[in-house]
């Protein structure tokens, strides 16, 4: 990175940051006035188009062209697919028993609660995730190898995801299989496909990125990510939640890996 384009680079970051807390309160106030707060999810991944878009601008003259736009583009298309899916699935749907829980919980202002653990921490989160697409588009040390490797990586993830979600869309979409179980496809060896796809892609991005020594101060952000997907945030209600609703998740979670791919298990049989 020259010297040049380190202030240019924390202006960047700062703007950034402001600009989501924008987003995330703006999604809150909609959030109020319709009466249900999971439009947030789908705010998420339109969150992380306005950085990549805000950085792509403000690196200009600064970054490799190349990292910049490769950057740019498989950040806003991860991210405008993810933000796509989520709001055709929710569409007609009751909101995200998360949500109402979470309200439930509040020991003082539901509002108030809301704003505190969900909005703010999910803003904060988007943008530690996203110091790879915002450090990386201003550094200027163009390392091929790396950045072929990030593009394969990012689309591995990228098919895991958008397959696994295709497959499950397919599967809710026939009344049959309402207390029935998916294990089949993608499924068949991991219980989140669509996470693990999630965090490969993130990975990707960070490879992406790596085009300079300051990218490796962005490290901890694919971390971040595939920590809250393998076992954070939402994962343990969804599965919580599925125990109840599926009487053959139990038996499912105990033959499938929970994240990575993996062959299946067969299930011990006591003798």
């Amino acid at each position: 990175m020259s010297p040049e384009a380190v202030g240019p680079l924390l202006l960047t970051l700062g703007v950034n940051a402001a600009v989501i807390a924008a987003v995330m309160l703006g999604a809150f106030l909609i959030g109020l006035r319709r009466g249900r707060h999971d439009g947030i999810d789908v705010v998420w991944g339109a969150g992380f188009v306005v950085i990549a878009l805000v950085t792509f601008a403000s690196s200009r003259g600064h970054g490799e062209e190349l990292t910049r736009v490769l950057s740019t583009v498989l950040t806003s298309v991860w991210g405008l697919r993810l933000a796509t899916h989520i709001a055709r699935r929710s569409r007609g749907e009751p909101e995200d028993r998360r949500y109402v829980e979470i309200r439930e919980r509040a020991a003082g202002d539901p509002r108030l609660h809301l704003l505190r653990v969900v909005y703010l921490p999910q803003g904060l989160v988007l943008w530690l995730v996203s110091t790879p697409v915002q450090v990386g588009q201003f550094l200027a040390d163009p390392m091929t190898p790396l950045l072929v490797a990030g593009v394969v990586l990012w689309l591995i993830g990228f098919l895991f995801e958008t397959v696994g979600d295709h497959q499950l869309t397919r599967f809710r979409s026939d009344p049959a299989n309402a207390h029935q179980v998916l294990d089949t496809g993608l499924w068949r060896y991991t219980r989140h496909p669509n996470y693990f796809g999630d965090a490969t892609v993130w990975w990707g991005l960070f490879l992406v990125a790596c085009q300079g020594w300051p990218a490796l101060l962005t490290l901890p952000a694919p971390l971040l990510m595939t920590f809250l997907l393998a076992g954070g945030t939402g994962k343990p209600l969804l599965e919580r939640q599925l125990r109840l609703r599926r009487p053959g998740y139990a038996h499912y979670v105990t033959t499938t890996s929970g994240f990575l791919p993996l062959p299946p298990k067969r299930k011990r049989v006591d003798r």
